[in-house]
Protein backbone atom coordinates (compact mmCIF):
# COMPACT_ATOMS: atom_id res chain seq x y z
CA UNK A 1 0.00 0.00 0.00
CA UNK A 2 1.25 3.60 -0.88
CA UNK A 3 0.60 6.74 0.27
CA UNK A 4 2.47 9.32 -1.65
CA UNK A 5 3.76 12.88 -1.26
CA UNK A 6 2.32 13.58 2.32
CA UNK A 7 4.13 15.46 5.24
CA UNK A 8 5.61 13.01 7.78
CA UNK A 9 3.32 14.58 10.30
CA UNK A 10 0.15 13.10 8.16
CA UNK A 11 2.04 10.10 8.35
CA UNK A 12 2.04 10.14 12.14
CA UNK A 13 -1.58 11.00 12.38
CA UNK A 14 -2.71 8.24 10.11
CA UNK A 15 -1.79 5.50 13.22
CA UNK A 16 -1.59 7.21 16.79
CA UNK A 17 -0.42 3.71 18.11
CA UNK A 18 2.28 3.37 15.34
CA UNK A 19 3.13 7.33 15.85
CA UNK A 20 3.55 6.37 19.64
CA UNK A 21 6.07 3.73 18.77
CA UNK A 22 7.98 5.80 15.75
CA UNK A 23 8.72 8.44 18.33
CA UNK A 24 11.07 6.71 20.05
CA UNK A 25 12.87 5.15 17.23
CA UNK A 26 16.03 5.54 16.41
CA UNK A 27 17.33 4.82 13.09
CA UNK A 28 20.53 3.30 14.12
CA UNK A 29 20.61 0.27 11.22
CA UNK A 30 22.08 1.49 7.68
CA UNK A 31 21.20 -0.78 4.33
CA UNK A 32 23.15 0.29 1.00
CA UNK A 33 22.16 -0.90 -2.61
CA UNK A 34 21.80 0.47 -5.49
CA UNK A 35 22.89 3.95 -4.68
CA UNK A 36 20.69 4.54 -1.89
CA UNK A 37 20.65 4.73 1.97
CA UNK A 38 18.25 3.21 4.03
CA UNK A 39 17.63 4.51 7.27
CA UNK A 40 15.88 1.94 9.45
CA UNK A 41 14.74 2.05 13.32
CA UNK A 42 13.94 -0.96 14.58
CA UNK A 43 11.81 -1.22 17.56
CA UNK A 44 12.90 -3.26 20.96
CA UNK A 45 9.55 -5.64 21.31
CA UNK A 46 11.78 -8.69 22.68
CA UNK A 47 7.91 -10.38 21.21
CA UNK A 48 9.10 -10.01 17.48
CA UNK A 49 12.20 -11.72 15.83
CA UNK A 50 15.33 -10.43 16.34
CA UNK A 51 16.31 -6.95 14.92
CA UNK A 52 19.38 -9.03 13.14
CA UNK A 53 16.82 -11.17 11.28
CA UNK A 54 14.09 -7.76 10.61
CA UNK A 55 17.05 -6.06 9.43
CA UNK A 56 18.12 -9.18 6.93
CA UNK A 57 14.60 -9.82 5.42
CA UNK A 58 14.28 -5.65 4.75
CA UNK A 59 18.08 -6.29 3.28
CA UNK A 60 16.60 -9.16 0.79
CA UNK A 61 13.82 -7.24 -0.16
CA UNK A 62 16.15 -4.11 -1.02
CA UNK A 63 18.56 -5.86 -3.05
CA UNK A 64 15.71 -7.81 -4.93
CA UNK A 65 14.44 -4.59 -5.91
CA UNK A 66 17.52 -3.52 -6.74
CA UNK A 67 18.45 -6.32 -9.20
CA UNK A 68 15.04 -5.68 -11.00
CA UNK A 69 15.46 -1.54 -11.58
CA UNK A 70 18.92 -1.73 -11.98
CA UNK A 71 19.27 0.76 -8.89
CA UNK A 72 16.89 1.76 -5.68
CA UNK A 73 14.31 3.72 -6.72
CA UNK A 74 14.76 6.48 -4.72
CA UNK A 75 18.43 8.02 -3.19
CA UNK A 76 17.62 8.24 0.91
CA UNK A 77 14.44 6.20 2.60
CA UNK A 78 13.80 5.80 6.07
CA UNK A 79 12.01 2.48 7.13
CA UNK A 80 10.03 2.59 10.52
CA UNK A 81 9.51 -1.03 11.90
CA UNK A 82 6.53 -1.21 14.89
CA UNK A 83 4.35 -3.81 16.37
CA UNK A 84 1.16 -5.18 16.76
CA UNK A 85 -0.01 -7.30 19.41
CA UNK A 86 -1.87 -10.44 18.86
CA UNK A 87 -1.24 -10.87 15.36
CA UNK A 88 0.74 -12.71 13.07
CA UNK A 89 1.18 -10.96 9.73
CA UNK A 90 3.16 -8.16 8.29
CA UNK A 91 1.70 -4.99 6.72
CA UNK A 92 3.34 -1.85 5.07
CA UNK A 93 2.03 1.35 3.86
CA UNK A 94 4.49 3.38 1.54
CA UNK A 95 4.78 7.62 1.42
CA UNK A 96 6.40 9.94 -0.75
CA UNK A 97 9.08 12.55 -0.21
CA UNK A 98 8.82 14.26 3.24
CA UNK A 99 11.99 16.28 5.02
CA UNK A 100 14.21 14.83 2.27
CA UNK A 101 13.50 11.00 2.39
CA UNK A 102 10.66 8.75 1.64
CA UNK A 103 9.34 6.68 4.34
CA UNK A 104 7.64 3.04 4.76
CA UNK A 105 6.21 1.86 7.99
CA UNK A 106 6.27 -1.96 8.56
CA UNK A 107 4.33 -3.52 11.37
CA UNK A 108 5.13 -6.37 12.66
CA UNK A 109 2.92 -8.94 14.66
CA UNK A 110 4.07 -9.98 17.99
CA UNK A 111 3.03 -13.76 17.00
CA UNK A 112 5.14 -13.24 13.69
CA UNK A 113 7.58 -16.32 13.55
CA UNK A 114 11.17 -15.37 11.96
CA UNK A 115 10.27 -18.41 9.06
CA UNK A 116 6.99 -15.54 8.01
CA UNK A 117 9.47 -13.33 8.14
CA UNK A 118 11.89 -14.51 5.65
CA UNK A 119 9.55 -16.03 3.67
CA UNK A 120 7.04 -12.32 3.10
CA UNK A 121 6.27 -10.31 0.45
CA UNK A 122 5.10 -7.69 2.01
CA UNK A 123 8.90 -5.56 2.43
CA UNK A 124 9.78 -6.14 -1.18
CA UNK A 125 5.80 -4.87 -2.17
CA UNK A 126 6.16 -2.17 0.09
CA UNK A 127 9.99 -1.30 -1.79
CA UNK A 128 8.99 -1.27 -5.59
CA UNK A 129 5.99 1.24 -4.65
CA UNK A 130 9.19 3.85 -4.21
CA UNK A 131 9.54 3.02 -8.27
CA UNK A 132 6.59 4.81 -9.56
CA UNK A 133 5.32 8.94 -9.61
CA UNK A 134 2.35 9.47 -7.98
CA UNK A 135 -0.44 9.60 -10.37
CA UNK A 136 -3.07 10.31 -8.70
CA UNK A 137 -6.27 8.78 -6.68
CA UNK A 138 -7.99 7.34 -10.20
CA UNK A 139 -5.31 5.59 -11.22
CA UNK A 140 -4.27 3.93 -8.01
CA UNK A 141 -5.03 0.53 -9.27
CA UNK A 142 -1.76 1.02 -11.46
CA UNK A 143 0.57 1.65 -8.62
CA UNK A 144 -0.94 -1.48 -6.69
CA UNK A 145 -1.32 -3.60 -9.59
CA UNK A 146 2.57 -2.94 -10.58
CA UNK A 147 3.37 -3.65 -7.04
CA UNK A 148 1.32 -6.68 -6.89
CA UNK A 149 3.10 -7.78 -10.51
CA UNK A 150 6.57 -7.06 -10.01
CA UNK A 151 7.31 -7.96 -6.02
CA UNK A 152 6.42 -12.10 -7.21
CA UNK A 153 8.38 -11.83 -10.58
CA UNK A 154 11.38 -9.85 -8.99
CA UNK A 155 11.46 -12.35 -6.84
CA UNK A 156 12.03 -15.42 -8.84
CA UNK A 157 14.75 -13.56 -10.79
CA UNK A 158 16.44 -12.66 -7.55
CA UNK A 159 16.12 -16.86 -7.19
CA UNK A 160 13.96 -16.09 -4.01
CA UNK A 161 10.92 -18.03 -5.39
CA UNK A 162 9.94 -20.82 -7.76
CA UNK A 163 8.46 -19.89 -11.11
CA UNK A 164 5.80 -22.60 -10.60
CA UNK A 165 4.78 -20.76 -7.66
CA UNK A 166 3.81 -17.60 -8.53
CA UNK A 167 2.41 -19.01 -11.76
CA UNK A 168 0.16 -20.66 -9.77
CA UNK A 169 -0.69 -17.75 -7.57
CA UNK A 170 -1.20 -15.48 -10.60
CA UNK A 171 -3.79 -18.03 -11.71
CA UNK A 172 -5.44 -18.66 -8.92
CA UNK A 173 -5.53 -14.63 -8.01
CA UNK A 174 -5.64 -13.05 -11.76
CA UNK A 175 -10.05 -13.87 -11.85
CA UNK A 176 -10.30 -11.34 -9.07
CA UNK A 177 -9.33 -8.84 -11.31
CA UNK A 178 -11.78 -9.59 -13.78
CA UNK A 179 -14.45 -6.67 -14.16
CA UNK A 180 -18.09 -7.47 -12.61
CA UNK A 181 -21.43 -6.87 -14.11
CA UNK A 182 -21.17 -3.12 -13.14
CA UNK A 183 -17.97 -2.39 -13.52
CA UNK A 184 -16.80 1.03 -15.52
CA UNK A 185 -13.19 0.56 -15.96
CA UNK A 186 -10.30 0.58 -14.09
CA UNK A 187 -10.13 4.21 -13.79
CA UNK A 188 -13.90 4.23 -12.12
CA UNK A 189 -13.90 0.67 -10.37
CA UNK A 190 -11.98 0.93 -7.47
CA UNK A 191 -12.92 -2.21 -6.33
CA UNK A 192 -10.12 -4.69 -4.06
CA UNK A 193 -10.01 -7.30 -6.88
CA UNK A 194 -9.85 -4.74 -9.70
CA UNK A 195 -7.47 -2.24 -8.43
CA UNK A 196 -5.04 -4.94 -7.07
CA UNK A 197 -5.59 -8.22 -9.38
CA UNK A 198 -6.97 -6.08 -12.05
CA UNK A 199 -4.07 -3.65 -11.79
CA UNK A 200 -1.62 -6.66 -11.79
CA UNK A 201 -3.73 -7.95 -15.05
CA UNK A 202 -2.34 -5.24 -16.94
CA UNK A 203 0.51 -5.56 -16.24
CA UNK A 204 0.63 -9.27 -16.67
CA UNK A 205 -0.99 -8.21 -20.41
CA UNK A 206 1.50 -5.39 -21.45
CA UNK A 207 4.52 -7.94 -20.25
CA UNK A 208 2.84 -10.05 -23.00
CA UNK A 209 2.46 -7.46 -25.63
CA UNK A 210 5.71 -6.34 -25.12
CA UNK A 211 7.69 -9.15 -25.35
CA UNK A 212 5.44 -10.09 -28.59
CA UNK A 213 5.58 -7.28 -30.34
CA UNK A 214 9.51 -6.38 -29.75
CA UNK A 215 10.61 -10.56 -30.51
CA UNK A 216 11.70 -10.44 -26.75
CA UNK A 217 13.68 -8.02 -26.85
CA UNK A 218 11.97 -6.03 -24.39
CA UNK A 219 9.33 -6.57 -21.38
CA UNK A 220 7.88 -4.83 -18.84
CA UNK A 221 10.35 -4.48 -16.92
CA UNK A 222 12.13 -2.69 -19.30
CA UNK A 223 9.48 0.25 -19.66
CA UNK A 224 9.49 0.61 -16.04
CA UNK A 225 13.05 0.95 -15.65
CA UNK A 226 12.50 3.60 -18.22
CA UNK A 227 10.94 5.32 -15.98
CA UNK A 228 13.21 4.95 -12.87
CA UNK A 229 16.16 6.06 -15.23
CA UNK A 230 13.80 9.46 -16.33
CA UNK A 231 13.62 10.57 -12.42
CA UNK A 232 10.56 9.13 -11.87
CA UNK A 233 9.54 8.18 -8.67
CA UNK A 234 7.02 8.28 -5.79
CA UNK A 235 9.22 11.79 -5.07
CA UNK A 236 7.77 12.82 -7.96
CA UNK A 237 4.22 13.50 -9.00
CA UNK A 238 3.36 13.29 -12.87
CA UNK A 239 0.72 12.74 -15.06
CA UNK A 240 -0.70 9.40 -16.09
CA UNK A 241 0.12 10.20 -19.99
CA UNK A 242 3.78 11.40 -18.70
CA UNK A 243 4.14 7.59 -16.77
CA UNK A 244 2.85 6.13 -19.89
CA UNK A 245 4.83 7.74 -22.73
CA UNK A 246 8.09 7.48 -20.79
CA UNK A 247 7.78 3.55 -20.30
CA UNK A 248 6.54 3.68 -24.00
CA UNK A 249 9.44 4.87 -25.79
CA UNK A 250 11.95 2.92 -23.25
CA UNK A 251 10.55 0.02 -24.98
CA UNK A 252 9.73 1.60 -28.64
CA UNK A 253 6.09 0.36 -28.80
CA UNK A 254 3.35 1.87 -27.10
CA UNK A 255 1.46 -1.16 -25.89
CA UNK A 256 0.67 0.87 -21.93
CA UNK A 257 -0.88 3.68 -23.94
CA UNK A 258 -2.67 1.27 -26.06
CA UNK A 259 -3.48 -1.00 -23.01
CA UNK A 260 -4.57 2.22 -20.84
CA UNK A 261 -6.96 4.03 -23.35
CA UNK A 262 -8.63 0.16 -23.83
CA UNK A 263 -9.04 -0.67 -20.35
CA UNK A 264 -9.75 2.85 -18.48
CA UNK A 265 -13.01 4.15 -18.82
CA UNK A 266 -15.37 0.20 -20.33
CA UNK A 267 -14.94 -2.89 -18.61
CA UNK A 268 -12.67 -5.40 -20.85
CA UNK A 269 -12.68 -8.82 -19.84
CA UNK A 270 -9.98 -11.40 -20.42
CA UNK A 271 -9.92 -15.02 -21.34
CA UNK A 272 -7.63 -16.39 -18.37
CA UNK A 273 -7.93 -19.91 -19.85
CA UNK A 274 -6.54 -18.93 -22.83
CA UNK A 275 -4.32 -16.95 -21.75
CA UNK A 276 -2.81 -19.63 -19.59
CA UNK A 277 -2.90 -21.65 -22.49
CA UNK A 278 -1.09 -19.83 -24.56
CA UNK A 279 1.54 -18.92 -21.93
CA UNK A 280 1.88 -22.86 -21.75
CA UNK A 281 1.12 -23.12 -18.03
CA UNK A 282 -1.89 -25.97 -16.59
CA UNK A 283 -2.86 -27.12 -13.04
CA UNK A 284 -4.53 -30.59 -11.85
CA UNK A 285 -6.77 -28.31 -9.41
CA UNK A 286 -6.29 -25.12 -8.76
CA UNK A 287 -9.22 -25.12 -6.06
CA UNK A 288 -6.82 -27.31 -3.83
CA UNK A 289 -4.18 -25.56 -2.57
CA UNK A 290 -1.51 -28.65 -3.02
CA UNK A 291 -2.19 -28.25 -7.03
CA UNK A 292 0.54 -28.08 -9.17
CA UNK A 293 1.23 -26.59 -11.93
CA UNK A 294 2.92 -27.85 -15.20
CA UNK A 295 4.40 -25.79 -18.10
CA UNK A 296 3.81 -27.14 -21.45
CA UNK A 297 7.15 -25.45 -23.62
CA UNK A 298 5.49 -26.55 -26.95
CA UNK A 299 2.60 -23.79 -26.30
CA UNK A 300 2.69 -20.15 -28.42
CA UNK A 301 4.15 -18.28 -25.82
CA UNK A 302 6.06 -20.56 -23.60
CA UNK A 303 9.20 -18.33 -24.42
CA UNK A 304 7.84 -14.97 -23.38
CA UNK A 305 6.32 -16.89 -20.24
CA UNK A 306 10.24 -18.25 -19.38
CA UNK A 307 11.73 -14.80 -19.94
CA UNK A 308 9.12 -13.23 -17.51
CA UNK A 309 10.79 -15.54 -14.90
CA UNK A 310 14.13 -15.49 -16.14
CA UNK A 311 16.76 -15.19 -13.36
CA UNK A 312 18.99 -13.87 -16.14
CA UNK A 313 16.39 -11.55 -17.39
CA UNK A 314 17.36 -8.05 -18.29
Amino acid sequence: MRRALLTLLVVALSCVACADAERDLVYDQVIVTGGARIEVGITNDKRLPTRAQVLEALTTAAHTVTQFYGRFPVRKLHVAVVSRDGWDGITGTTYGAADGHSFIRITLGTQLTPAALRNNWVMTHEFVHLALPDVGQRHHWLEEGIATYVEPVARVQAGELPAAKIWRDMMSGMPNGRPAADDRGLDATPTWGRTYWGGALFCLLADVEIRRRTNHRYGLRDALIGIVNASGNIESDWPLSRVLATADAAVGVPVLSELYAAHATQAVDVDLPALWARLGIATANLANSEGMVHFDDRAPDATIRRAITSTTAR
